[in-house]
């Protein structure tokens, strides 16, 4: 018998006792999900080096018929790609000067949820969140997927700053754009050209938290059908991204075409390689 259980059993108050099992029943369910999910992953693993079922279970001391079982069961190991246990959703507020309150955009709305979906499909636990008017965020929080860009949030802004390739850009009188400095190419959306063109372009990348505690993975298109882009390649190619960048940090650029009536995608890909942080720094 553990410390921890030892120290609920023997709580007298009831409504405390209740309280502290709740808690810690949660806590112990994420624990058994995120094991279940490494323990996937391992297998997943050495298979892919090569090794058998037959000698990944001799080598474990387990059967061959586990080891099968724990291969197609239980969460998948890319939803570690979004957090572990549990994540939080982060969407912005803005200021409707009309109606004169607060408001969300329907395609923020849109995204949180499809995200929330996506992050329940992986067995995590799910809250939301909102970045504030006033641009204010708390990014040191663990399991933070934020849908914003730059320009509503200085907290994000400073978060997107530290990329060593990708950044915003904004020129005075100009609308922004998204420049990959690897390449000197910068990407703008259709609307913001002379083209016209139903198109926009999305950022993903997970990084670093501003007390260095962690990651937070972060999701905005210039407008925000490119933040609808990103949540679909994400729900379609989850597994792909995961297999190359894995827990690293990383980001990339993805162009989104999408429905001028609805602003839904239709299609969304890459338009950079999934550039990983940390060959960046010591190339």
């Amino acid at each position: 018998m553990s410390d921890e259980l030892q120290r609920i059993m023997a709580i007298d108050d009831p409504y405390l006792l209740l309280r502290e099992v709740t808690t810690r029943l949660a806590d112990a369910q994420q624990e058994v999900t995120e094991l279940a999910r490494l323990r996937r992953r391992v297998v997943q693993d050495l298979h892919s080096q090569g090794l058998s079922y037959a000698q990944i279970a001799e080598k474990a001391g387990l059967s061959r018929g586990r080891i099968h079982q724990i291969r197609h069961t239980g969460p998948a190991p890319e939803g570690a790609f979004l957090g572990a246990g549990a994540v939080t959703v982060v969407t912005p507020l803005r200021w409707d000067d009309e109606k004169k309150r607060t408001v969300v955009a329907m395609a923020d709305v849109n995204s949180g949820k499809r995200l929330e979906e996506l992050a329940k499909s992986y067995g995590l636990d799910v809250s939301s969140g909102n970045v504030l008017v006033s641009g204010e965020v708390d990014l040191n929080r663990d399991g933070l997927v934020v849908v914003c860009g730059p320009g509503m949030s200085q907290d994000m802004s400073d978060l997107y700053a530290q990329d060593p390739v990708l950044s915003w850009e904004h020129p005075e009188g100009e609308p922004w754009a998204l420049v990959d400095r690897r390449t000197g190419t910068a990407h703008r959306a259709g609307q913001d050209t002379d083209s016209n063109r139903p198109y926009d372009v999305g950022y993903l990348g997970r990084l670093p938290r501003p007390d260095g505690n962690g990651s937070v993975l972060a999701i905005a298109g210039i407008h925000t059908e490119g933040s609808l882009g990103v949540v679909q390649l994400l729900a379609s190619d989850l597994s792909t991204l995961w297999g190359q960048v894995g827990e690293h940090r990383f980001s990339a650029l993805v162009g989104v075409e999408y429905d001028p009536e609805t602003g839904e995608p239709q299609s969304a890909e890459l338009l950079t390689p999934l550039y990983r942080h940390d060959e960046e720094t010591t190339a």
